[in-house]
Formats: C-alpha cells, structure tokens, sequence
C-alpha cells in the first residue's frame, strides 16, 4: 500500500543512498515523456529534507533539461532490486542548473569530477510516497559500468563540446535544451 510523506526522512535517505540506480521522468505538454535511468558512483546527493540535485552527464540525448525549460515537474525513482522490496519515489520542481549559471559553483563540488558532466538537476522535493515494490525482481548488482567516464576521458574537453554541438542542443522532439545558451555554438 502506499504511504505519502511530506518529505525524505532518514530511513529514506539510508534507502536512497543504498540504491546503485535510479530513474528520472520529465514531460512538456505535447512530444515524448522521458524516463531515463541515472547511475554512476556519487551522481545523486540529498541535500535537505525536501531538496535534492543529481549530476547530469552526458549522453544521446538531453531531454531532461530541454523539458524542465518548459515545465519543471520531474518525478525520481529509486526501487530496490536487492533486500527488502520498496519503490520510493520524489516527486517534485526542478530546474536544470549549466555551467555557465552563477550556482553552478555552489554545486559542483558536492559531486564527483567526472569528465562528462553536463548539468546539475536541482530539485524542490513536494512529496514522497513509498510503495511495496513486490513486483520488482531481485537483481544482483556487478558494478558500475565504465563506459561513459571512459568514452568522456577519450573525447576530453574539447570533444566533450563537440558532442554536445552535434548531439545534444535539442532534445528528440526538436525541442531547444539551453546546453551552450549565450556561448558561440558553431
């Protein structure tokens, strides 16, 4: 049965910080919903009871921000594929904070340097609502998977941007992601 809460408690925050994946929804009114899975060691952080930031790395796509551009509501996920069955979800605001952004200092450091780093989703955390999660299987965790810091590590810094000229300035649906705003993106 669910259970609402007003915000992420400690035992909450235990089960979050246990969790080696988690996935994020967005939508605009009109063009594709968005669920992503999000990982990687030290990429999601609680930062108070009802706010949270996870770091945005890159990738295909880059819907997440192009939608909260448009409309801020995102739902996060974390179920438990190991131990006691749980499906905890934060429903909330967010905002999709770039580098160029004056908090973008602010933030950075609660999280690891990794070289892809695209985005930090800051998010105003309304409620949270758990439920049995009996239906998720269990699942043995191997390991993160090195491919995304490693590809990063080889394109470095300027191939980085490259990529995110060619890949990642508008979302799926054509849709502006504000990624390189107010810099020279030829």
């Amino acid at each position: 049965m669910a259970q609402h809460h007003p915000s992420i408690s400690d035992r909450h925050a235990a089960f979050i910080a246990a969790q080696p994946v988690f996935f994020v929804a967005t939508a605009t009114d009109q063009g594709r919903i968005n669920l992503s899975p999000k990982g990687l060691d030290g990429t999601f952080r609680i930062l108070a009871p009802n706010r949270v930031a996870w770091l945005n790395l890159t990738g295909s796509g880059n819907e997440t921000a192009a939608h909260l551009a448009r409309n801020d509501r995102i739902t996060i996920m974390f179920c438990a594929f190991s131990g006691q069955p749980l499906i905890l979800r934060l429903y909330g605001r967010a905002r999709a904070l770039h580098r160029r952004e004056a908090d973008w200092a602010e933030f950075a450091p609660l999280f690891p340097d990794y070289p892809a780093k695209r985005q930090i989703v800051v998010v105003e955390v309304d409620s949270v609502i758990t439920s049995c999660g009996f239906g998720v299987p269990l699942m043995d965790f191997a390991g993160h998977r090195p491919t995304l810091p490693d590809w990063a590590d080889a394109k470095g810094a300027d191939g980085i941007r490259q990529y995110w000229r060619d890949k990642n300035l508008v979302s799926f649906d054509g849709l502006p992601t504000g990624l390189l705003d107010g810099e020279d993106e030829v």
